[in-house]
């Protein structure tokens, strides 16, 4: 393939070009040799020795690259890392939140929303079908990729077999920043549309603090005597603060 037909980058037509206007823009072909070289050494790195070789910061650079082709974006990188403190951060804040910082369109919100739904894929398709009791550790990241940053509240379980494979996850409600509704029947007649064995609960705290509330006990005991009465099993419920989980198997609440 000669130069002039190789693949480049290229602003995404259904957007309206490049974005971070207080940033001066180049033509395609004729972008500084700093910027140019400098998104070549960032690949370059990247593919030689993955992410771990790379800050946030820099992992972002590399997103935004392909919404915002011909402009430096190391200061909107650096800017969205202020704005929402980490990557998982940034991928996880809200349109609206988004929208809120200069220099951020509908571009580099799309770019953003297909890597963070990609991230949440590839965390789903390590537990599903799986046996859950064995995959400890690929669940919790599970969790905490799609629950750990999320503004409200979101109620989720967890169903699964008689060999505790998972057969199903499944948002049952939505709330507040403190609160969501969790009905023990709906819990348990889920359950046994899905002929499931056994569940997990699984909830976020906004607030970072995954302490389980009076109410997050009161209401998980309810879902407890509801299983036992037509004898599912409640494995664990789980709570996802910001940089850490509660199990209450673990600590005892079960």
């Amino acid at each position: 393939m000669s130069s002039s037909n190789a693949f480049t980058e290229m602003p995404l037509p259904l957007f309206g070009g490049d974005e971070a206007q207080s940033i001066p823009v180049w033509p395609q072909d004729h972008l500084p040799s700093y910027i140019r070289d400098h998104r070549k050494r960032l690949r370059t790195r990247f593919l030689d020795g993955g992410a771990q070789a790379m800050p946030d910061y820099e992992m972002l650079e590399l997103v935004l690259f392909r919404a915002i082709p011909r402009k430096d974006v190391k200061p909107l990188a650096r800017k969205l890392l202020d704005t929402f403190g980490d990557f998982n951060g940034v991928l996880s804040a809200s349109t609206h939140q988004l929208n809120q910082v200069c220099g951020v369109g509908d571009a580099v919100i799309c770019e953003l929303k297909i890597v963070e739904a990609a991230a949440h894929r590839l965390a789903r398709s390590r537990i599903i079908q799986r046996h859950v009791i064995s995959s400890w550790a690929s669940v919790i990241d599970y969790c905490h990729t799609t629950m750990a940053h999320r503004e409200t509240e979101q109620f989720r379980i967890f169903f699964l077999d008689r060999k505790n494979v998972l057969i199903a996850d499944e948002e049952q409600a939505r709330g507040t920043v403190d609160h969501v509704p969790v009905y023990p029947r709906e819990v348990v007649k889920r359950a046994l549309q899905l002929n499931a064995s056994a569940i997990i609960l699984i909830h976020n705290h906004p607030s970072g603090d995954p302490t389980p509330s009076p109410e997050d006990i009161s209401m998980t005991t309810k879902v407890q005597n509801a299983c036992d009465a037509l004898g599912v099993t409640l494995h664990d419920h789980i709570i996802v603060g910001k940089s850490c989980e509660l199990s209450f198997r673990t600590e005892g609440y079960l």
